[in-house]
């Protein structure tokens, strides 16, 4: 019936003497009625559920709730929807093949094929977070960062080497070629899609989930794209649908036009602040209004990276006529642009003057109100106007020293044979750095031409100021080269270190060693300034407390000025040839002068630098693999092992048991990221992941970072809550990842009491605040409570991407009930937990649980199971979502 049913919508677009075939939306408005306002993010969501209607999957009354949505901008249903394709980066891409090689091990010892373990959507990998900052502020580089990269992570690229060959549907983006959301964005990207089938040639709209939260980037294309957790993204690409609820859709209407000297970067900031204020976690957001006819693509993209910060799914721009002219400039087919244009157009996804779609509530912004801003100092919607950094910082800073002793106004450091005061304050580090700005050329031009007029006024960079550019894609270096400008970056530090994400997720690299001790000696609180997206603490360097979000421009004009406590629109960032003082105002560039600087971007930049985009350098093409179906597995790597997700696995899945007299791991407050949970950057030699890598013979130098240890779950376990700004309330007055075993009132490394607790049987807990999980989508950070015991996480609230991630590794997901928290009850961390009727779970009922204090008085609450669907209660009744697509295939 079904069947007969989508073929009822079938049709044909004929485009430049070509045919395709395609599923109509307005065939589909004739019989479900008047979509013509709905938002068009949920119109491809439409189109999706039209072209999969199966009377099973997707059911016809799937498609009448989206056509209902209209009536009150909510509809309460749950929907499978299936992208086109699926992208990865190389951190959470390696544990995503590690898992597919596991399973591939799974099947066979279960009695099925392994090579039906395969991608059935297309996947893409770009290696770009593998690069750290060693070597900066010198021509060498970049060849010395990419020489190091490929020596510490030479056993990961192997392995990738080893699956791209393995694995049909599955292509492999080298290092050194760019930041993946810029990938996706300048080439991988089609805003419309292709699929020759049944001897047709489909058209549907580009459409993707990313193991990266910032995937929301490739919105700004007129593609919708998020980011999901590896488990899920794992899920997709062997042909799991993402269940999700129909979203929310929050209107975002913009006006007017931005003012001379304010940048992408300022509006970002802005829009964030709004809308984190307004309230849009698990929402669609759509941009509407007739300012986006002043907003270039690459602004938009801007802002749709930004969608995790404001807690967005994604912040979708619809296709239109800016659409099509960034296709043409980077470098795309002039046919699939004039498909794109037609599609998009034959199905109502074109963006027209004055559409004013339905949402469920919408706000507004003029862009002539945007004025210069920072975000901080630790967290990216924390937006602060450019005149108040100074006294944020002096805010800050008198919170952190309240109660300490030590400090210090200034301690001498010597470099390069000159002594110099490093002070209270200091800018340790300056950043061109992630996928938000750097491949904005509005904002990397004015980035150069500011450097380019410090550089005539005599100004230099403060030597105490690590600065490096990592830019998003090849072809930032070329337009800066084309305009003139890499010689004045270069002579102010900012040579290239690295094509890839650097300092904004933690690979800042080491200070000069005198600088880390002043740090510590005098108790300095100093900053980092980077135009990335993420600044959460201890994210970008340990011994970095502060960490501010801003424009290129200002990154360079930070790392001039040298100090967070200089107020940039009233003091000089310092002195010209002839000792008179230089003004930010006196080197900012004009709008006429940005714009001259962006003329010299062209198409030809994009089709050379993309033009054997997966073939690699030499180094990458000598690493030796040997082709097999399943995965060698070296016992002695601190890289990849097998994982034991799959070891003691069964046909069919056993009764879940219920919760019994579990302790609690961690006791912890509000906002804590994933960068807490499953923490990037760097390890520590004295960490239980340090430790482990000693033992197995391992030097310091040659640790690398956890996220490039993702395939190795021994490291990732002990990363797990290790994170050094972590504060768990079981041990007071202690940071880092530490916790009280409670029978013996020890306090010790999570790690070591959770191996404790397994070693005496009990099952484990983790009791947390609100917006638990927010930040990156690591899966990493369900994983390794998986791993280290934890059955239950009672939280206030959790983030998007984190709640699915532990329930598809079997993790079960409770929220306090209102007005119900940790501290409400006076919880300690010395109670025990006792959850019932987990086999009789349904979507989103009330669970009884138990809490029981040491005196053995106990209370029961009521709290939701925020196991919100019918797919995800199945993965979970699994034992996880790879259990459960294993279980399908057999």
């Amino acid at each position: 019936m079904s069947a007969d049913l989508r073929k009822s919508y079938e049709d044909v677009l004929a485009v430049d003497g070509q045919t395709f075939s395609y599923y109509s939306l307005p065939k589909a408005a004739e019989a479900l009625g008047d979509i013509q306002r709905l938002p068009k993010s949920l119109k491809i969501l439409l189109e999706n559920l039209l072209r999969f209607l199966d009377d099973d999957t997707v059911k016809e009354a799937d498609l009448k709730a989206i056509v209902e949505w209209l009536a009150q901008g909510h509809a309460d249903r749950e929907i499978a929807y299936r992208p086109a394709r699926v992208l990865m980066q190389d951190f959470t891409g390696v544990p995503a093949i590690v898992d597919l090689a596991a399973m591939r091990e799974a099947v066979r010892r279960l009695g099925g094929d392994p090579a039906s373990v395969n991608p059935l959507s297309p996947v893409d990998l770009v290696i770009d977070h593998s690069v750290t900052v060693d070597d900066y502020a010198n021509a060498d580089a970049f060849s010395t960062n990419v020489g190091l990269e490929m020596q510490r992570n030479r056993e990961r690229y192997a392995f990738l080497r080893w699956g791209q060959n393995a694995f049909s549907r599955f292509r492999v983006v080298p290092p050194g070629t760019g930041i993946c959301h810029q990938v996706n964005l300048e080439y991988l990207g089609q805003t419309v899609w292709r699929e020759n089938k049944e001897g047709k040639t489909w058209v549907y709209p580009d459409t993707l989930v990313g193991t990266d939260s910032h995937t929301t980037m490739i919105n700004g294309l007129g593609i919708l794209g998020w980011g999901v957790g590896g488990i899920e993204a794992e899920a997709a690409m062997l042909g799991q649908p993402v269940s999700m609820l129909i979203p929310d859709v929050v209107g975002f209407k913009l006006v007017g036009k931005l003012r001379e000297g304010i940048t992408a970067t300022d509006l970002v900031l802005t829009v964030t602040q709004m809308l984190r204020q307004h309230g849009v976690v698990g929402k669609f957001v759509e941009f509407y209004g007739d300012g986006l006819a002043q907003l270039p693509l690459a602004d938009r993209a801007t802002i749709g990276n930004m969608s995790p910060e404001f807690g967005a799914t994604c912040g979708f721009f619809p296709v239109d006529e800016e659409t099509l002219r960034y296709m043409r400039l980077t470098g795309r087919d002039e046919d699939q642009i004039a498909l794109v244009e037609a599609y998009s157009k034959a199905q109502g996804l074109w963006r027209n003057q004055g559409d004013e779609p339905v949402f469920t509530s919408s706000l507004s912004l003029d862009l002539s109100k945007v004025e210069t801003s920072l975000a901080g100092p630790k967290r990216p919607q924390d937006r602060v106007l450019l005149a108040m950094v100074k006294q944020a910082f002096a805010d800050y800073q008198a919170l952190d020293v309240a109660s300490r002793t030590a400090r210090q106004e200034q301690v001498p450091v010597t470099i390069d044979g000159k002594t110099y005061p490093l002070k209270q304050g200091a800018v340790a580090i300056a950043a061109i750095t992630s996928c938000t700005n750097t491949s904005n050329p509005g904002v990397m031009l004015a980035a150069g031409l500011l450097a380019k007029k410090a550089v005539e006024k005599g100004l230099s960079r403060q030597p105490w100021v690590k600065s490096s550019l990592a830019p998003g894609s090849k072809v930032v270096t070329d337009y800066l080269n084309a305009a003139g400008l890499t010689p004045y970056l270069e002579r102010l530090g900012f040579n290239l270190v690295g094509y890839g994400c650097t300092t904004c997720i933690g690979n800042s690299g080491p200070l000069l060693p005198q600088i880390e001790e002043a740090i510590r000696h005098g108790d300095l609180t100093v900053g980092a300034v980077l135009s990335g997206n993420r600044n959460f603490e201890g994210r970008i360097h340990p011994l970095v407390k502060t960490n501010w979000l801003a424009s290129p421009p200002l990154v360079v004009a930070y790392a001039l000025a040298g100090n967070m406590s200089i107020d940039l629109t009233q003091e000089p960032l310092g002195n010209d040839k002839n000792g008179q003082p230089v003004y930010l105002s006196d080197i900012w560039p004009t709008t006429q002068e940005i714009a001259r600087a962006v003329e010299e971007v062209n198409a030809g930049m994009y089709r050379k630098e993309y033009a054997e985009v997966f073939t690699g350098d030499r180094e990458w093409q000598s690493i030796a693999i040997e082709p097999s179906l399943t995965y060698g597995w070296q016992q002695d790597s601190t890289y990849i092992r097998q994982p034991p997700f799959f070891t003691t696995m069964k046909k069919a899945p056993e009764p879940v048991e219920d919760i019994h007299h579990a302790r609690i791991l961690v006791l912890l407050g509000d906002s804590v990221t994933t960068d807490h949970i499953s923490p990037a950057g760097s390890i520590k030699v004295d960490s239980p992941a340090g430790l482990y890598l000693s033992e197995h013979g391992i030097e310091r130098q040659d640790f690398n970072s956890y996220g490039s240890r993702r395939g190795n779950h021994e490291v990732m376990m002990r990363g797990t809550f290790a994170n050094v700004r972590i504060r768990n309330e079981m041990a007071p007055g202690v940071e880092g990842g530490f916790t009280r075993h409670v029978p013996s009132q020890e306090i010790m490394p999570i790690y070591d009491a959770a191996m404790r607790y397994q070693k005496e049987g009990v099952p484990l807990a983790a009791i947390v605040g609100k917006e638990y999980g927010s930040g990156s989508s690591r899966d990493w950070a369900a994983k390794g409570p998986m791993l280290l015991g934890v059955r239950v996480v009672i939280a206030e609230s959790f983030e998007r991407i984190h709640r699915s991630n532990l329930i598809g590794m079997g993790i079960l997901p409770l929220e306090f009930p209102q007005g119900v928290s940790r501290k409400t009850l006076g919880l300690r961390g010395d109670e025990t937990i006792t959850v019932t009727g987990l086999n009789a779970l349904s979507p989103g009922q009330t669970v009884p649980v138990t809490l029981t204090h040491a005196d053995g008085q106990s209370v029961t609450i009521e709290t939701l199971c925020r196991i919100d669907t019918g797919n995800e209660l199945a993965y979970y009744q699994n034992g996880g979502i790879l259990h459960y697509v294993i279980r399908k295939m057999l």
